[in-house]
């Protein structure tokens, strides 16, 4: 496997969060040298120890590697990049990311001479790694925007299987195409969306005089079976498995909901993010203190669903550490 990639020297992983973690770990295993980028005594650097990985100050894990993954959150890139990233780069060396985030939005401009490509698991870091550990894998979008050896998209497919993405399907693609549908699925479907309409149903039926007790568990906790059953086997297996009333109801009533109003303002969103508008406001708000995202954040937080769930969960014993582990 090595091979593929040109006997890389070392990989340096920047970041040892949940998907460092899991790049850094599964390569290990994969036969892959790697090396670990994190600031000397800090969190990450004790658990990459710990795990009984090597370790260095990213600039000189950089220096020591050929392909530098870069798996820091997306606004950390720039100043990572410029101050102990580009200053350690030789000709031919790669720089990976796993969202294309940074240079899609310029916000990272990799000298000509280095190789510049994309591995993005779809799924977050502790599914890649237990997936990997099962001899299994997580499906991968993989990407080069530049190619200056000739083997950025070997060396990208290379690293993609060292992670076990070939086992779970890895799909070539580019940095705009990953970059611009994670953001939309994250805000008009997985996260801003769902949630949006979690809420949304709680209130109505909360505003209507029906217990919150009730109205969470519709609302919120019997969205997990009906998402298993999509996630599983599409529409079909949730069709085979909810009543026919749930099926007519869906098909009737879906379309009220979700209507052509909706998909203009989820239009609106997927322009924003493609002219850049969305990226914009989003570094603009880091580089401000984040006092918006804060507010907004700390008001979700506080809304009544939040409360009655959390009092709800508690006689929840499936949900408790250690509760699904066999004796």
């Amino acid at each position: 496997m090595s091979a593929i990639v040109g006997r890389e020297a070392k990989i340096a992983i920047i970041g040892y969060g949940s998907q460092g973690r899991a790049h850094a770990l599964n390569l290990r295993d994969s036969g892959f040298d790697v090396i670990v980028g994190v600031r000397h005594g800090g969190a990450g650097q004790k658990r990459a120890s710990e795990d009984g990985l090597d370790t260095a100050e990213p600039g000189d894990a950089a220096a020591q590697a050929s392909l530098i993954a870069m798996l820091t959150p997306d606004l950390s890139h720039e100043e990572i990049f410029r101050d102990s990233i580009a200053p350690n780069l030789s000709a031919g060396d790669a720089v990976l990311f796993a969202h294309g985030f940074t240079i899609h939005y310029g916000r990272v401009a990799p000298p000509r001479e280095i190789d510049v490509i994309l591995v993005a698991p779809k799924g977050p870091g502790d599914l890649v790694r237990r997936e990997y550990e099962r001899g299994r894998g997580v499906p991968c979008l993989y990407a080069v925007h530049q190619d200056a050896t000739g083997r950025g998209g070997a060396r990208a497919q290379a690293y993609a299987q060292g992670i076990g993405g070939a086992e779970g399907g890895a799909i070539e693609t580019n940095f705009a195409e990953e970059t611009e549908t994670d953001l939309f699925g994250e805000q008009a479907v997985l996260c801003g969306g769902a949630t949006e309409l979690v809420i949304a149903g709680f209130e109505t039926l909360v505003e209507a005089g029906y217990k919150p007790e009730v109205a969470y568990y519709e609302c919120m906790h019997e969205l997990k079976l009906i998402v298993d059953l999509l996630y599983e086997g599409g529409l079909a297996k949730m069709h085979e498995f909810i009543s026919e009333t749930a099926i007519y109801g869906d098909l009737v009533s879906g379309p009220r909901i979700i209507n052509d109003e909706t998909r203009a303002r989820m239009r609106e969103v997927l322009a924003d993010i493609q002219d850049g508008k969305f990226a914009r406001e989003w570094i603009l708000e880091n580089q401000a203190g984040q006092p918006r995202y804060k507010a907004l954040l700390e008001k979700d937080l506080d809304h009544p669903i939040e409360h009655v769930g959390a009092k709800l969960r508690k006689n929840m014993a499936w949900l408790k550490p250690g509760a699904n582990t066999a004796a």
